[in-house]
C-alpha cells in the first residue's frame, strides 16, 4: 500500500494532514487527521464560571468572540441569569460584529484568491496582496469591513480580539453613545460594500466553475466535495436564518425537515465517537447513526435550514443563491457563495442594533446573579458553524464538567467524507502520483 500524505495543510485554523492510501491501483482511503490538541474543556474544570468566557476565548483567534458569548450563555443558564434587553442586544450587536470581521477575512483574504485572482494563475500571485493591487475598490471592501467588524466588537466587548465584557447575566458596561453614533454614521456605507462586493465575489465564482469547464472539461461543483449530508443550523421566528438565538433545526439532503431543539436539547440529537488517528472527535446525529448521520453546519448550512432572511439586501441575495442552486445545496464549493450572502445580512442586523438606544442605558446591560450549582448550554452560530457550549457547576459556582464541540469538529466528518468523494472523482490522478 501506497501512502500520499499531504501536510501541513494551509488556509486553516489549526494543524492537520490528508493521508490518502492507494492500493492495486484504487484509492482505498482518505483519512482526515486533526493533530492539534487543545483542552479546554480540562482548563475550564475547577475554575469558577464568570472566568470561563474569558479562558475559552483563546480557543480560536478568528471566532473568539463566539465563544465568548456562547460561553455567557451557558453560564447564564448554570445560574439562572437573564440579561436584560440592553445586555442581550449588546451581545447580540458583539457577535455580528464578529461575524463581519470573520466573514470577510474568510471569502477576501482566504477564498476571493482562487476565485478572483484564478485557480489557475500562479500560486504565489494568488493571495490577496494581488487583489488589491488589481483590483483596488475590492480589496478596499476587504479592509473596511474586516475593521468595521472589529470596531464593533471593541466598542461592545471592551477589545477587539477577545473580548472581556460578558459576565453571568449581561455585559460589565453599555456602549459608549459616541462610539455607537460613529458605528452607526458608517452603517449604511458598509451594507453598500459588502453587497457590491458579494455581487463581485459571486461574479468571481460563476466565473471561474464557467472557466474550469471550458479548459478542463471539469465540473467544479460536482467534482470537488459534492456529497449528499445532513444540515444543522440556528432558526428563528420559524424559519428565519438565525446568527445568534433560536433553536436548532436540522434538515436531511433534500431539504426536508429532521427535527430541531433547544440548546438545552442537544444531547438528544448529537452523538460523538473518537478517531484513532485524529484527536478531534466526529459528531454525528444519534437516531440516524454513523457515518450515515454525518452533517455540516456554517454558511451553506444556515441557508439551507431556513426559509428566508431577516434583511431586505440578504433576502434578495439569498432568492438569487436559491434560483441558481435549489432550496437545499449539497455542494460544497457554494458555502462562499452563501458566505457573502451573510456578510450583507451581517452588516444590515449590525444597524439594526446600533440604531436602538438600549444598548447605550446602564440600567439595562446586567442583572445580578449569585453562583450556585447548576448546568447551562449556551449556542451560537460561530461564522464556520453551530457552536455548543455545555457547563455544570457546583455550589461554589465552579465548573465541574465541560463539552464543546465547536463548528470545525461538526464538520470533521464531512471535509473527510468531500475528501474520499473528490478523491474516488479523481482516481487515476492520485494514482500517477502515488
Amino acid at each position: 500500500m501506497a501512502e500520499i500524505k499531504i501536510h501541513p495543510l494551509t488556509r486553516v485554523e489549526g494543524h492537520g494532514e490528508v493521508i490518502i492510501e492507494v492500493e492495486d491501483g484504487e484509492v482505498t482511503d482518505v483519512k482526515f487527521a486533526v493533530l492539534a490538541v487543545r483542552g479546554f474543556e480540562k482548563f475550564v474544570q475547577g475554575r469558577p464560571a464568570e472566568d470561563v468566557p474569558y479562558i475559552v476565548s483563546r480557543i480560536c483567534g478568528i471566532c473568539q468572540t463566539a465563544h465568548h458569548l456562547a460561553a455567557c450563555k451557558a453560564v447564564d443558564a448554570c445560574f439562572d441569569a437573564e440579561p436584560p434587553e440592553g445586555g442581550h442586544k449588546i451581545r447580540w450587536l458583539m457577535h455580528i460584529g464578529n461575524m463581519i470581521h470573520s466573514h470577510a477575512l474568510h471569502f477576501y483574504f482566504l477564498a476571493a484568491p482562487d476565485y478572483v485572482v484564478g485557480p489557475d494563475a500562479d500560486p504565489l500571485q494568488r493571495n490577496v496582496v494581488k487583489i488589491v493591487k488589481d483590483d483596488p475598490e475590492v480589496g478596499k471592501i476587504a479592509i473596511e469591513l474586516r475593521r468595521y467588524g472589529q470596531d464593533i466588537v471593541e466598542a461592545t466587548g471592551g477589545k477587539a480580539i477577545h473580548p472581556v465584557t460578558g459576565i453571568p447575566g449581561g455585559v460589565s458596561s453599555p456602549v459608549d453613545p459616541e462610539s455607537r453614533d460613529d458605528l452607526l454614521n458608517r452603517a449604511e456605507e458598509m451594507i453598500e460594500m459588502a453587497y457590491e462586493g458579494a455581487k463581485v465575489g459571486i461574479e468571481a465564482i460563476k466565473e471561474t466553475l464557467e472557466e474550469y469547464r471550458e479548459k478542463h472539461d471539469i465540473d467544479l461543483l460536482e467534482t470537488l466535495g459534492n456529497i449528499e449530508t445532513y444540515h444543522m443550523g440556528l432558526v428563528s421566528d420559524g424559519d428565519k436564518h438565525e446568527f445568534y438565538d433560536g433553536e436548532v433545526k436540522v434538515v436531511d439532503p433534500n431539504g426536508e425537515e429532521v427535527t430541531r431543539f433547544e440548546p438545552q436539547e442537544y444531547q438528544d440529537v448529537i452523538a460523538e465517537r473518537t478517531i484513532e488517528y485524529s484527536y478531534v472527535k466526529h459528531p454525528y446525529l444519534k437516531d440516524v447513526g454513523y457515518p450515515d448521520g454525518i452533517y455540516r453546519v456554517g454558511p451553506g448550512a444556515r441557508l439551507n435550514v431556513c426559509s428566508e432572511m431577516k434583511t431586505e439586501r440578504a433576502q434578495e441575495l439569498y432568492e438569487e443563491y436559491v434560483d441558481e442552486f435549489g432550496e437545499c445545496v449539497n455542494y460544497s464549493l457554494t458555502i462562499n457563495w452563501a458566505r457573502l450572502v451573510e456578510l450583507v445580512a451581517a452588516c444590515e442586523e449590525a444597524k439594526m442594533l446600533l440604531e436602538d438606544d438600549v444598548i447605550t442605558e446602564e440600567d439595562e446591560c446586567k442583572e445580578d446573579y449569585e453562583p450556585k450549582a447548576g448546568e447551562g448550554v449556551g449556542i451560537v452560530e460561530a461564522p464556520r458553524g453551530t457552536l455548543i457550549h455545555h457547563y455544570v457547576t457546583d455550589d461554589e459556582g465552579r465548573v465541574k464538567e465541560a463539552n464543546l464541540i465547536v463548528a470545525t469538529t461538526h464538520n470533521v466528518p464531512a471535509i473527510e467524507l468531500a475528501l474520499k468523494e473528490t478523491a474516488k472523482k479523481l482516481e487515476d490522478e492520485i494514482v500517477e502520483l502515488a
